[in-house]
């Protein structure tokens, strides 16, 4: 029984990290992308964003609870999994223990950037350009950020190879290497948007 629940946690910590974690990360990183067209577009997304009917309820049932499972489960697996990079060095093994140390850096990253946006416009300060601007005007913050994208479109990437070969999506040797190369443009393509945004903040 209890080896059936870790396969069942397992698959759902899988799946939960594509859909709707995956893919509200996609729709972040894109609402983002709009600061490249100035603080009039941006901000123009923000409220629409902010609009959304039951935007609070959409916010825990799809946002906050997956993402909670998501992460107690992740540490679980990160400090019970067994890493052998040393020893095989094969490109799954790096990947695999690269997997879970982007997991704590992606965890640390999105926990203060709560912090410093949902929870200051729980008390009182408005989400904007000029929020991000003031942000990410500190170097160090900048660094911070740039880095915490790129560990988490990582680990989303990296996560959906490992999301397509557990589910059966990708069983063959060579469907696994396909899925590599294309789960290799998401997170190029991804980390793009995610510093270009950012850079579009240094105003």
């Amino acid at each position: 029984m209890g080896s059936m629940n870790e396969h069942v946690n397992r698959r759902l910590h899988s799946l939960l990290g594509v859909f709707p974690i995956g893919l509200y990360l996609v729709f972040h990183l894109v609402a983002n992308y709009f600061a490249t067209r100035g603080p009039e577009a941006y901000n123009s997304v923000i409220e629409f964003v902010e609009g959304l009917p039951f935007l609070i309820f959409l916010e825990i049932f799809l946002i906050y609870l997956p993402l909670l499972f998501h992460s107690i489960y992740g540490i679980y697996i990160a400090f019970q999994a067994s890493n052998n990079v040393s020893r095989y060095g094969y490109f799954r093994n790096l990947m695999f223990f690269v997997q879970r140390i982007t997991g704590v850096i992606t965890l640390i990253f999105i926990s203060w950037h709560v912090w410093e946006t949902r929870i200051q416009k729980a008390l009182g300060e408005e989400v904007n350009f000029n929020m991000m601007a003031d942000i990410l005007d500190n170097p160090f913050m900048m660094i911070f950020y740039a880095l915490g994208i790129i560990s988490t479109v990582f680990h989303f990437s990296n996560g959906l190879w490992s999301f397509m070969v557990s589910w059966g999506i990708t069983i063959t040797p060579r469907s696994q290497v396909i899925s590599t190369y294309v789960t290799g443009v998401i997170f190029i393509t991804l980390t793009i948007i995610g510093l270009m945004s950012l850079f579009a903040f240094q105003v």
